[in-house]
């Protein structure tokens, strides 16, 4: 009797025999898709296998993978597993020092490495990495002269590993069969938001049972194409790139670069994607800014159309009931507007769609739902795998993140935390018993750190991280997520910082969409030469002031956030960036570190002061340190009587 595999190496195979000339895995490169099938993809992992083994690798030891979405970089995690290791993805953007806690803490014997930018980081931290001894690079181009011992091409690893399989031909077979679902699979290291990055520990099972319990819950089949694009060190691209893509058979697309990835992602036309909040803002960006641009007859059409389709697309997605007139209406609309709006960005064959990571803001995720898009949000974290609930089809709400995940039990304890415990829950922090101790208790419960609650619908409603939810002075909720979402939501706003804990009333740090108000810019004929120039000009603060009274008009209407209105704030003469610690490598904001760094401009906030001087260190691309320095201009924000009040005093 079959069993069912237990191990991604061992799906590899079936996938092989059952999927031997379907595609597998494409990589866009010099404008040419290649495209390898999943017989010729188990052919190119084996072949690396057998050269790690050549080399030395053996069970139990951690192999890091350092670049970009790129097929030999999803390779090697099968091949180190294929021999009982453990591979360690890094966010390609960090900085030698980071890269080097992560290879420290988890012992790193092997490294895979995409290119020359990341071998240079390796070959500077090698010294300081006394488990180090192999680096592997795919693509060789700068690396000719380069005389490091330790470097090794990846194209040679594989002809060794050929010869290896010629003299070992049983020795690959042998340790796939010695795998176990039991085993640990992957290292995968959170972002750090308020310390050093944790080694979050997953078994192959934590992986391959919650991975196939979405794929049953979405109904997802052989058939999706993905592009991937997002950190492979991150959670959510190792479970929809590599885990959910082994496990149904669909083919992942590597986009040529960073900087393709639009018009890649039209190419192919994915009709499975994944995408952060930020991400989601950027597309509505441009479609804003590109709507600017165009004559006064697109710019009428497009705003009748959309209006529609806020009345209509979200009732048709869900499967309700429209009028004949309406759907005639919605008809037209996506001949005209919604197909090529949707072709522009690439999502015309989009069956499914999901956000995560962050809240989204309600008028973003309603953009995207009214054109026909199914977009879902999840909740999840790495510790669970991903999935801790999701929303199920006609059952999809902006304010909240959906039911339990299949498998998955989730509650909200006594003090308004939300905790959960399912196949995903992960085994261990690396080499931290104390907070492994701390998150997980006995019973297998999990502690999110997030506050929430179910909402009369049975759907969880997060409100925002439990540490960072606090009150003002007169003991009323501050939730800063939640209005930072919502200022995010305009086109000319790209970060906030909203402050408000113990104090009388909300404030906030805006950093400006560069593209967005750019466009603006180069539109009105106004000068600039730097985004700090750009940030600092009156008629930018204007239109800042103008969004964020847009938004207190809003919250007045809303009884539990009506307190929340911003009352001042100022443009920040920086983008928020993670070289310099502000933000993680994800993109969410280190509160503790920006409330430190920006002491004296929080000051100012609350002290009345008109302006405030400030010197910021930064950090260059090439690692150099300098600073900026800055008066900026703080304004006062017209605020609204709560709505509420208004009525009970009536």
């Amino acid at each position: 009797m079959a069993t069912t595999p237990d191990t991604f190496p061992k799906v590899l195979m079936d996938n092989a025999a059952k999927f031997a000339n379907k595609a597998a895995i494409r990589e866009k490169d010099f404008g040419i898709w290649q495209t390898w099938t999943w017989s010729m993809m188990r052919d190119e992992i084996f072949a690396l296998a057998n050269g790690l083994a050549a080399m030395g690798f053996k069970r139990g030891d951690k192999i890091a993978i350092v670049g970009r979405n790129r097929p030999r970089l999803y390779w090697s995690i099968c091949a180190a597993q294929c021999l009982g290791g453990i591979p360690v993805p890094v966010y390609q953007d960090s900085v030698a020092d980071e890269i080097q806690y992560v290879l420290e803490h988890s012992e790193v014997r092997f490294v895979m490495a995409e290119d020359q930018e990341q071998v240079d980081k390796m070959l500077e931290i090698i010294d300081r990495c006394p488990n180090m001894e192999q680096i592997i690079y795919d693509d060789p181009r700068g690396l000719k002269d380069y005389e490091a011992t330790q470097l090794n091409d990846f194209a040679d690893v594989q002809k060794k590993g050929r010869e290896f399989a010629k003299e070992n031909p049983d020795y690959l077979t042998q340790e796939i069969e010695q795998g176990a679902g039991s085993d640990i699979g992957i290292f995968l290291y959170t972002s750090g938001t308020t310390g050093k990055p944790k080694g979050v520990v997953m078994t192959n099972d934590n992986i391959i049972i919650t991975a196939r319990n979405s794929i049953e819950f979405d109904k997802l089949t052989s058939d999706e194409d993905i592009v991937s694009y997002l950190p492979m060190a991150w959670v959510g691209d190792h479970i929809f790139s590599y885990a959910q893509a082994y496990l149904t058979g669909f083919c992942v697309n590597c986009p040529e670069s960073e900087a393709t990835v639009a018009s890649d992602l039209r190419e192919i036309g994915p009709t499975y994607y994944f995408a952060p909040p930020r991400v989601f803002e950027n597309i509505l960006t441009s479609v804003t800014i590109r709507m600017q641009d165009a004559g006064k007859l697109k710019q009428k059409m497009f705003n009748y159309f959309m209006g529609v389709a806020k009345k209509v697309g979200v009732a048709k997605l869900d499967g309700k009931p429209v009028s004949g007139k309406e759907n005639f209406l919605y008809w037209l609309g996506n001949i005209l507007v919604y197909g090529p709006l949707k072709n522009t960005m690439g999502f015309s064959r989009i069956r499914l769609a999901y956000t995560a990571g962050e809240a989204i803001g309600p008028e973003i995720f309603d953009f995207f739902r009214s054109l026909g898009i199914n977009i879902k949000q999840l909740y999840g974290q790495t510790e669970a795998a991903v999935f801790i609930t999701m929303q199920p089809d006609g059952e999809i709400y902006a304010d909240t993140v959906g039911v339990p995940a299949i498998g998955v039990d989730v509650k909200v304890n006594d003090d308004g935390e939300v905790i959960y415990r399912g196949p995903g829950v992960f085994h261990s922090y690396y080499k931290n018993e104390e907070s492994t101790r701390e998150t997980k208790n006995d019973e297998g419960w999990v502690l999110t750190g997030d506050a929430g609650y179910f909402a009369d619908n049975g759907h969880l409603k997060i409100i925002d991280r439990a540490k960072d939810v606090g009150k003002y002075s007169d003991g009323s909720m501050f939730a800063p997520k939640y209005i930072e979402n919502k200022l995010k939501f305009f086109p000319d706003i790209k970060e906030v910082v909203a402050i408000g804990d113990s104090k009388d009333y909300c404030t906030a740090f805006i950093n400006i969409d560069l593209e967005a108000v750019g466009n603006w810019a180069e539109r009105n004929n106004v000068p600039y030469a730097s985004y700090q120039e750009l940030a600092g000009d009156e008629r930018v603060y204007k239109m800042i002031q103008d969004s964020i009274e847009q938004m207190n008009e809003d919250l007045s209407t809303d009884s539990l956030m009506s307190n929340s209105q911003v009352h001042r704030f100022l443009i920040l003469h920086k983008e928020l960036d993670p070289d310099d610690g502000e933000l993680t490598r994800t993109g969410k904001v280190r509160r503790r570190i920006v409330n430190e760094k920006y002491s004296v401009l929080i000051d100012a906030l609350y002290n009345g002061a008109k302006d405030c001087y400030i010197n910021t260190e930064v950090a260059f691309e090439d690692g150099r340190k300098g600073s900026i320095e800055a008066t900026l201009k703080i304004v006062d924000v017209k605020t609204f009587e709560p709505a509420v009040a208004l009525k009970e005093a009536s």
